[in-house]
């Protein structure tokens, strides 16, 4: 089996989905190992790494995709490498379909089999290879947050944590989960008064239980996010539903109630928002203004601290990938439901329901060995 990982080509993406000690591994197994030239820069990481390792260094695109049976990615890939893919080849990667239909069609057409990491499920209900990268989204969305609420970048002027005698900032949380979770404990150690809106009784006590005493936790309904939006400053969205488009919670008439400069930072971006006036965005251009409210939309959030995002989500992703390798991708998502999960398009044909039911697909049974 050759594994390929070609050089990302998404804007301001710095992640790489195969590391040198991966390389060393699938080469010990007997695979081939392809990496196109320059891969791992924006993660540190040199091509003689790579050689050194075991890979072949391909200066080319093209003979990257052309020559792979696996092609292991972080982003979807991008309009310049959809004429690149193969039909039956396997393409590992986050994906977000439900977001976006233009890239559905085109992976349908291609008669890839798309696996994507976010759907990956264990036997408990938790994503693996989706959750490294929310626990540096949920980090990153506070640390974004603060700075975009400074006034150079149109902010109220307001310091996260506040000084003796001067408040600190509200930041109100959209989501539980390991985002959410994550962007609490980074607020709430930086002095910021924090609440946290879910729709988990049991996930909520959780947090209540684990949570430092400057957050609180409050049950998700239209009520009461209209309640808080008027006195927030930071406004993280941190929705996930499986496969699935983000609800938007938020609508453009509620935001007429947040004080200007007040910031959102929609990190569900990558499956639609949850903020009605969400739209994508890069780090070289990550904010913009509606009514008076900084959005910061950035789709690739974990892109822009490559090596830390490298590395964690390679510790995640190469158990699975080596398992694709050894078996196939039949037999290894027949092996192990997670993988089957993750199947998400079949040689023309949508499997995940959720994918189906958003664009009103067909949705086709896989017959495995």
């Amino acid at each position: 089996m050759i594994i390929a990982t070609p050089r990302e080509v998404k804007k301001d993406e710095y992640r790489v989905a195969l590391v040198p000690a991966g390389v060393s591994e699938l080469v010990k197994a007997g695979h081939g190992v392809l990496i196109e030239a320059g891969a791992g820069a924006g993660s540190g990481i040199s091509d003689d790494e790579y050689l050194a390792a075991g890979a072949e260094i391909s200066p080319r695109a093209a003979d990257v995709w052309a020559r792979a049976d696996i092609v292991c990615k972080v982003k979807e890939p991008q309009v310049s490498e959809m004429p690149l893919i193969r039909r039956g080849q396997v393409i590992f990667t986050y994906f977000h379909f439900a977001a976006d239909r233009a890239l559905t069609d085109a992976i349908m057409k291609s008669g890839s089999v798309a696996i994507a990491y976010e759907t990956v499920r264990d036997e408990a209900g938790r994503h693996p290879l989706l959750t490294p990268m929310s626990e540096v989204a949920g980090r990153m969305s506070v640390q974004e947050g603060a700075k975009s609420l400074e006034k150079p970048f149109h902010g109220r002027g307001i310091l996260l944590g506040g000084v003796p005698g001067v408040p600190p900032a509200e930041v109100v949380i959209l989501g539980g989960g390991v985002v959410g979770s994550n962007a609490a404990k980074v607020a709430a150690g930086l002095g910021a008064s924090v609440v946290i809106l879910d729709v988990n009784i049991d996930r909520m006590r959780y947090l209540d239980d684990t949570m430092p005493e400057n957050v609180v936790t409050v049950m998700s309904n239209a009520h009461n996010i209209a309640h808080f939006l008027p006195r927030t400053d930071l406004l993280i969205g941190a929705v996930l539903i499986e496969g699935a488009r983000t609800p938007r919670l938020v609508t453009r008439e509620m935001l007429s109630t947040m004080k200007p400069g007040s910031v959102i930072v929609d990190v569900s971006i990558d499956q639609g928002g949850c903020v009605e006036t969400s739209r994508p965005t890069t780090h070289s251009d990550p904010t913009y203004i509606v009514d008076g409210v900084v959005h910061y939309c950035v789709t690739n959030m974990p892109g822009a601290v490559g090596r830390t995002s490298t590395y964690a989500l390679t510790n995640a992703t190469f158990p699975f990938l080596a398992k694709l390798a050894d078996l196939g991708w039949k037999k290894a998502a027949a092996a192990d439901p997670a993988l089957l999960h993750g199947l998400n398009i079949v040689e023309g044909k949508v499997t995940n329901r959720a994918v189906a039911e958003t664009f009103r697909l067909p949705l086709a049974q896989l017959n495995l060995p």
